[in-house]
């Protein structure tokens, strides 16, 4: 039975708000035991295997809660040519992911119980767990109420289209009947008509940029008015992909208000801004467009302040020859599964813009907060074989080596993502039990 010995490992724990320093055992690919000093031959009442333990020292080496990943795309069912549920599950646990909550827009869309089954039936076993929204409305075209009801009872993380909001009357109706069945709805804000043919954050960049421009009242227009409805209904909703200032600002007046709302940026909108489109790289064509340098910095701060609790991935793949086009004819979407928490980590954690604790729990237990989920400390000191819950996954996290991002360091079938080519540093050792 293969066992390891991280020696003086950085451990991340949002739950009980540590960040210390600490050996860990695994045996079989499971944390056994977690101290803050493990004496040779022993770790508590339990012994170690000596003759076969592997001792590494791992100083700067970084362990926290398994990644959990709000909603992302997989290409499968009917787009397999961009990610198979395969692939994604691959790149998913290359990033350090536990869990990804998958968008239903697929072909077919998952609207129906045998949609949520099929996917089931379809995912490969071990972690991730890949875990599906099912559609809110029918087909996830926003049109007519899906069988809320009858997706409820199966294994689903809550409703969401994952696209803009269209009919206000139908949402209203739809919170309404969902308020009983106690699932979460997220929800993206987004008016198509305010956007028009926007394809970056209107303002003095996309001027100079000579690219047409979204308004950010495109999103935050209808999340005033999402707030209204959440404030008469009552139904918790969580909101998808903000990307403004003012937006900040209304979700920080609501939650005040007591409203019960939550909400979650992506990992892209932290990181860039309309200054970084100058380039006309179609993987920077994404939606919400990039905000502008004031919209990164609310954002960051939101993060920072728990306004916004949790970081997306909206991991969007496409194909070379969907992306291969001019900026403005490109379909909307970078992959990010793989590249987040190495470009997070060194881009806010090592300048201090991010305590690495906030960051780890942005990524990992907040999510899971906002899907209105048990939160676990990592138990520190205790034998995990004889605990009595479900054993948390983790993450092993080396902040140090440098690798190119290609086709084949990647796990995705695809590779649109404006790092492609780069150098990154920063990669995930291993994800456990």
């Amino acid at each position: 039975m293969a066992s390891e010995l991280f020696r003086q490992v950085r451990l991340l724990d949002p739950v009980a708000e540590t960040d210390r320093v600490v050996d860990v055992w695994i045996e079989s690919d499971s944390v056994r035991v977690i101290r803050e000093a493990i004496p040779p031959g022993i770790a508590d009442d339990v012994e170690l295997p000596s003759a076969d333990v592997t001792e590494t020292d791992a100083s700067g080496l970084v362990l926290g809660p398994a990644l959990v990943d709000l909603y992302s795309h997989s290409g499968e069912p009917g787009y397999e040519s961009r990610e198979t549920l395969a692939s994604l599950h691959r790149a998913a646990r290359a990033g350090g992911f536990g869990r990804v909550l998958l968008l239903p827009d697929t072909d077919p869309a998952i609207a129906t119980p045998a949609d949520v089954e099929w996917i089931g039936q379809h995912t490969p076993a071990g972690l991730p767990r890949l875990q599906p929204w099912a559609a809110l409305t029918l087909d996830a075209k926003g049109e007519q109420m899906a069988e809320l009801g009858e997706l409820a009872q199966t294994d689903i993380a809550g409703f969401a289209d994952g696209r803009p909001i269209r009919q206000w009357g139908l949402l209203r109706r739809s919170l309404e009947y969902a308020q009983a069945l106690h699932r979460p709805i997220a929800l993206w804000c987004c008016d198509e008509t305010l956007r028009g043919n926007g394809v970056m954050r209107d303002g003095p960049d996309a001027i100079r940029f000579g690219l047409p421009g979204a308004p950010a009242i495109a999103e935050t227009a209808p999340l005033a008015a999402l707030l209204e409805c959440v404030a008469q209904i009552g139904t918790p909703v969580h909101l998808m992909r903000v990307s403004t200032a003012r937006s900040v600002e209304l979700i920080a007046q609501a939650k005040a208000s007591g409203l019960p709302i939550t909400a979650s940026t992506t990992w892209h909108h932290l990181l860039l801004n309309t200054q970084s489109v100058g380039g006309y790289d179609p993987h920077l064509r994404l939606d919400p467009p990039l905000g502008t340098p004031a919209d990164q910095a609310a954002l960051i701060q939101a993060v920072r302040d728990g306004i916004i609790e949790a970081i997306a991935i909206d991991h969007s793949p496409y194909t070379y020859e969907e992306k291969t086009v001019p900026f403005a004819e490109a379909p909307p979407g970078a992959i990010g599964l793989e590249l987040a928490l190495p470009l997070l980590w060194q881009q806010l954690v090592e300048p201090g813009q991010l305590p690495a604790l906030t960051l780890w729990q942005a990524l990992s237990t907040n999510p899971l907060r906002c899907l209105g989920e048990e939160l676990r400390a990592i138990p520190v000191g205790i034998d995990s074989q004889s605990a009595p819950d479900t054993p948390t996954p983790l993450t092993l996290f080396d902040p140090r080596p440098l690798w190119k991002v290609t086709h084949q360091t990647l796990h995705s079938c695809s590779a649109n993502t404006p790092w492609l080519g780069q150098e990154i540093q920063g990669q995930v050792v291993k994800v456990f039990f």
